[in-house]
This record gives structure tokens, sequence and C-alpha cells, in this order.
């Protein structure tokens, strides 16, 4: 079944979105598929909040998840006219909005982790290149190119190498925290529903900041990112990785 494009800035609540169900962007006027985008919600305080799971109560706004799409619907006052009331939103709302999905991503690869899918460290990251079966190839931001270069090596030479994301999204410290150990420069991704689940929301992360990537639905190419570059995999079908698992955030201490 075709999907349904929506008239309508606000939808009417939060419910299931079957794949290929499309919303109206309050910034740029396009329809878009809705893992192209971002619904807000308004908080009993009247605060604009992003709804990144789609879950919570109330109408909800969509806005296509760039930076660029979101400080425009900010600046064109886009939530106080499709909500028709007066709406609170913070002065650094694109900057939250970014931290809660690079949040999401980083909660995704510490579920992977604990279910056993994640290879830390460049010698385990170098043998499961080399025998597993291996869906991304994770690099700290800060990594030397030497060890990346030799991981790159090997992963060329696998039949399956064009289908292998290349992650350089994260600092050291970063992967440290998600992985709960020191150093992590360079891990594996074995895969797994939750491996899929990060690579979605790290593909997320990477449009919001980017805006649509060359070869995206935007220019009708294939958005697949291939391991000479950084990011993740087929990031559309990653995001209905994303939904069909519902991952739940990892509890704080």
């Amino acid at each position: 079944m075709l999907a349904q494009a929506h008239d309508d800035a606000l939808d009417t609540g939060p419910r299931k979105t079957a794949p290929g169900t499309e919303r109206f962007c309050a910034a740029t006027g396009e329809v878009k598929p809705v893992d192209e985008m971002i619904r807000f919600v308004v908080g009993p305080d009247g605060a604009l909040v992003p709804d990144l799971k789609r879950r919570l109560p109330g109408r909800g706004l969509w806005i296509t998840a760039t930076r660029q799409a979101l400080a425009a619907a900010v600046a064109r006052k886009a939530f106080a006219r499709g909500f028709k009331r007066d709406i609170r939103t913070a002065p650094d709302l694109v900057a939250t909005t970014e931290r809660l999905i690079e949040q999401a991503a980083l909660d995704a690869l510490a579920m992977s982790h604990k279910a056993g899918t994640v290879a830390s460290g460049f010698g385990k990251a170098a043998a499961a290149v080399e025998r597993d079966r291996v869906v991304g190839l994770i690099n700290a931001a800060e990594a030397s190119p030497d060890g990346t270069r030799k991981l790159m090596a090997s992963l060329r030479r696998r039949e399956d190498a064009a289908d292998i994301a290349v992650v350089d999204t994260f600092t050291s410290a970063q992967l440290d925290l998600a992985l709960g150990r020191s150093n992590v420069i360079h891990a594996a991704l074995l895969a797994g529903p939750e491996s899929e689940t990060f690579l979605a929301r790290t593909a997320r992360l990477d449009r919001f900041r980017a805006g649509p990537m060359p070869g995206s639905p935007d220019t009708g190419k294939d958005e697949t990112r291939r391991p000479a570059k950084p990011g993740a995999r087929n990031a559309r079908k990653s995001a209905a990785a994303d939904e069909r698992t519902g991952t739940e955030e990892p509890r704080k201490a």
C-alpha cells in the first residue's frame, strides 16, 4: 500500500508508522518519508520537545531532520504557526536536538556491546574483519592514519566490503563511555539487530549534521555509504530496523 502524504502540518498523536509513511515538513513545505524527519511535540510547560522515537503524547509537528531545516523552522516561527499557539523554543534547540540524536546513537552502541556484537580494540577488530560477519568498522575521530589504513586494507579484501559501514563519527572518549572500557580507538561491529540500530542512528546523526548526502533520495540515487567514506550504510533500511527493534536506551547508573 502506498504511503499517504498528510496535508496538515500536525499529526493527531503518536502512532506506529509503516515503512514509507510520509509527512509534511513545516520548515521546507516538502513531503518526505518519516525516516528523514523529526517529530516535535509541546510539553506540559509549553516548551518544544524533540520526539526522536515518535512516541510522546499529543499532536506532533514534523521537520526535515537536518540542522538547516530545523534552524529555518525556528527562524520562520514555524512551530508557533503549526501549533497555533505560543511555543517556548530554546535558543539552543538545534544544538540540543543534535546532542540527543548523538546520544541515541551512542546508547545503541552500548546496547550492541551488551549484546556481544562489538569487537573492541585494534587486534580484535582486525581479527573480526578477517573472519567474522562484520557489518561495520568503527574508528575514533582521532584514530591514527596508520591503524585506520591497515584495517581499511583488510576490509577492502572482503567480497562484501561495499556493504560494510565505516563509522568515524565519534571520539575515543565517547566510545570509551559507550563500551565501558578505556582508550577505544578501533572496533568492529558484528551482525545483529542492535548493530543495525546503531547504524541507523549514526546515519541519522550524519544526515542531521551534513544535510542530504550526494546520492541521497533528493537526487534520486542510492544513499549507501561505501567503506572509503565515514558514516553508516543504507540509512533508510537501517532506520527501519531501528523502528522494528525498538531498542531501549541503557539505564543510567
